[in-house]
This record gives C-alpha cells, structure tokens and sequence, in this order.
C-alpha cells in the first residue's frame, strides 16, 4: 500500500439531476390523474413550434416491454433519492438509476463511490441516517470502485479532508484524466487492502479487470455485503455492449469471481434495487445462453449472400458489417424470447450485448466464423 496526496478542491457539479429525478418519480409514482381523478376541462392552447417537434420525436421512439415489477426499487422521496439499511451500519443509496453505499462508524463515515446522479442528495441522506443514529457525519474515507466519471464524479463535493482509496490503476487513469470532479486517490493498493474505520471493516480485492481496468471488489464481511459496479445487474439484462466492458472474458469471469463470495446482498452501482444471488444466478444463465447462441450462429450461418452481394465491389467492411449485424440478430432473438418477463429490458440492449459478443468471440475465444483458416 502506498500513501500519496490528493487534491483539496471542492467541485460544483452541473448536471441533469432535475430532468432525472423527474424521471425517477416518474417511475415510482402514480400520475396525478390517477389520483385525483377527472378533472375540469380548460382552454385548448395552439402548440408552438417547439413543442410540436418535441411531441413528434417523441411518438417516433420505439416502444419496448413492460418492466417486470420485481425489477422495480424502492420510490424515491421528493428530492429525487431513497436512503436504506442494508444491516447494521452499513446504508445504500440510490436515484433509481445509480447506487452508492456507505458505513458509518463512530468515528466518521466511509462512503463507496459517489455517482454524480445522486450529487448533494448523497450528502443528505448521510446527513438524515448520522443524524438519526447520533453517529458523526463527516465523511473521513472514500473509497471508488474504478475510475469512471459517472460513479465517482461526484467524489469532488467532499472536499479535501477524505482519505480516498481506489487501485493502483484507477489513480494513473484519474491522473490522466485530470478531471477535478475526480479528485486523485491518496491511498492506492495492488491486489488487496483492508480497511478498518471506528470498528467497522471493508475487504478490498482486485481480481483482474473486468467492465474497467482497475473495477475492485468491495466486501462488507460483518454484514454479508459486496459491492461489485457494472458487472451484476439485479433484475436487468446487461448494459449495453455487455455493460460497455473493456475486458469481456474478464467480465464474464467476474460474474463466477462474485460468486465465490458468501455474500447475501448485492450493491451493483446501477437501477433501484439491491441483489441477492438468484440475481446472479439468471444473469450468469443470460449470459451463458447469449454465449452459446453467439457461438452457433457464427458456426451455423451462411455467409454466402453477404459476399455475392459485395465481394464484386470489393467492399470488404460492407461485407463484415451486413454480416455481423445479421448474426447479432439472429443470435440475439432467442435469447430476447427467453429473458422476456424475466430480466427486465431484456428486449432493450440484448442485440448490442450479442453484437459485443460476437465481437468478443471472434477475437477472445477464436469462434471467427466464415473469418477463419482457410482451408
């Protein structure tokens, strides 16, 4: 473990938090007519330009299935955030899209990423849990899962007075970055840290990269919690492009990683709800099925048409792409099918993570598909 500085400034965020947590109650409460029921009529008022656009883009989105209602998290307050107990100490919070957790100890508060979503609101649902519980408020340890943006940048509204913890390799692409919304982690480890705040313990591990270069694993032993971000998604099919994973076989080898530990509940950083581990258990089933129908369809479907209809031309990137698009559809539609009703959204990203795939097993596994030897 070593010991480095980090910086002092605190960072104001600017953002899309009220279109969000509109969006949010939006989902978690009923409409307004549903509640107060008919009501009078008022003037019609001619449509303006704008608005006449915005409602004709708007009836031009496509339509998908419903979102099973076991996928739903808890309902947001009205500032747009829910703050839970997970056991003991340990709290969530999430925006109905992103998710930070936090322990308070008796001698300040440790808190794990800080997505700028949730922004000040993380701040006041520490406030509102210390308080309650007479506990101190002021966070003395961050710790951040990896280095992107949109789960640590809000990290800046702490200020400088925070031990920050993070990989080895979070701190070099921070550095990179020199983004001030991200400020640099002062404590950084290789493979393994424990830390120990006020009687509490957090297990840090580093298994490889995964979804990121530097995504850890975070362990709350005392309260059978782990916190593993962008790689289990509680109720949900993946992300797009399998959770935009820079390393696919590493995350598809996080999910068996995750599995080892005896943890109960899950903080997957994304959506309303935590984990328990027949979450992991469906996504491990998607993502095996998505594997495989990948795998058939590369050794199965004919490419002939895709080369009779531009190898006279000489357009070999035309070629590729009519081919890779068709396989990604085929061999997502019977995964769709599958998952429909089961992992919420299934029917939203499913024909990019089959596209990510493919393009993982062509060049990770070597299943190339008419690419290949030739004979």
């Amino acid at each position: 473990m070593k010991a480095e500085p980090g910086d002092s400034g605190t960072t104001r965020l600017s953002s899309r938090r009220g279109l969000i947590k509109g969006a949010a109650l939006g989902v978690a409460l009923p409409s307004a007519a549903a509640l107060l029921g008919p009501v009078l009529a008022t003037p019609a008022r001619a449509a303006t330009p704008a608005a006449s656009a915005t409602a004709s883009a708007t009836a031009a989105l496509p339509d998908f299935a419903p979102v099973p209602a076991a996928s739903f998290g808890p309902a947001v307050n009205s500032d747009g955030y829910f703050v839970g107990q997970i056991k003991g100490n340990l709290y969530w919070v999430t925006d109905s899209y992103y998710q930070a957790m936090f322990l308070t100890t008796r001698e300040g508060v440790v808190v794990v990423d800080a997505p700028p979503t949730i922004g000040n609101n993380l701040l006041r649902a520490i406030q509102e849990v210390t308080r309650s519980l007479g506990r101190p408020s002021r966070v003395t340890h961050m710790i951040y899962s990896h280095n992107h943006a949109d789960h640590i940048g809000g990290a800046g509204l702490f200020g400088g007075r925070v031990e920050r913890i993070a990989h080895v390799q979070t701190r070099e692409l921070l550095r990179r970055a020199a983004d001030p919304n991200r400020p640099l982690p002062t404590t950084t480890f290789k493979n393994n840290l424990v830390v120990e705040v006020g009687g509490e313990r957090l297990e840090l591990a580093y298994h490889g990269p995964n979804h990121s270069p530097d995504n850890i694993f975070i362990y709350a032993p005392a309260y059978n919690t782990l916190m593993l971000v962008d790689v289990i998604f509680p109720g949900w099919a993946p992300f797009k492009n399998l959770a935009e994973s820079q390393d696919i076989p590493g995350w598809i080898g996080a999910h068996e990683t995750a599995h080892a530990y005896p943890w109960t509940t899950l903080v997957g950083g994304h959506l309303g709800r935590l984990g328990i581990r027949a979450d992991l258990d469906v996504q491990r089933d998607y993502v095996g099925d998505l594997q495989n129908s990948v795998r058939k369809t590369l050794t199965t479907m004919d490419p002939t048409p895709f080369f009779e209809k531009y190898g006279a031309t000489g357009n070999g990137w035309a070629i590729f792409k009519t081919y890779l698009d068709a396989a990604a559809q085929q061999a997502a539609a019977p995964v769709i099918s599958a998952y429909l009703g089961k992992l919420a959204a299934a029917d939203v990203f499913t024909l990019e993570n089959a596209s990510a795939m493919i393009n993982s097993m062509r060049i990770d596994y070597d299943v190339l598909g008419p690419f290949g030897n030739h004979a």
